[in-house]
């Protein structure tokens, strides 16, 4: 009976701490994307979560103005509302251009200093799904950062997505085809 007790407890520890870790397959409710109102559009064939994979199309306008920049971004919310307790970010994908994933933290976005210089770390393309796990601690501010922006450092607590941003350039603008089929945190 102390046996049957303790396997059963064993049990839902186990499958409690797969289950905070591990996103196999993706769900509709955790991804969505923004795009700027500058005309910057998303492309999709179908819903952007189908068959457990994220694919997506983004074109992006060439920067407005000093004060009215472009932007595309595939966000993944996290269900657990942060990252603590993670220490690396698996991910399977392709991606027709490099794809940089930004941590959104809240110490520099629009409930912080505003300067929008998350951490960040650019993966390569890829013509072929690959699989790239990267350590949270690999993970710097970019080097437009604005010198008044101060660097809190990566804070998991206050990390509540992952953004997954084609690399395009203000200057250009451009296109780009991102799928992703598996995202793990660990």
């Amino acid at each position: 009976m102390v046996f049957r007790g303790l396997a059963w407890l064993a049990g839902i520890t186990l499958s409690g701490c797969v289950n905070v870790a591990h996103t196999e397959h993706l769900i509709a409710e955790d991804w969505r994307y923004a795009t700027d109102p500058h005309g910057s559009k998303v492309l999709l064939s179908g819903p952007l979560v189908e068959n457990g994979q994220v694919g997506i199309e983004f074109f992006r306008v060439p920067r407005v103005d000093k004060k009215n920049n472009s932007w595309v971004e595939l966000i993944y919310d996290l269900p657990n509302g942060s990252l603590a307790d993670v220490k690396a970010i698996s991910l399977t994908y392709k991606s027709d251009k490099p794809l940089i994933i930004k941590l959104s933290q809240k110490d520099y976005g629009g409930l912080g200093d505003k300067s929008y210089a998350h951490y960040q770390i650019k993966l390569p393309q890829t013509g072929v799904v690959i699989s790239k796990r990267v350590s949270v601690e690999s993970f710097s501010r970019p080097s437009w950062t604005p010198m008044w922006s101060s660097d809190k450092g990566v804070i998991k607590e206050n990390i509540n997505a992952l953004y997954f941003v084609p690399a395009l350039t203000d200057d250009q603008g451009g296109s780009a085809s991102v799928v992703i089929k598996a995202l793990t945190l660990l």
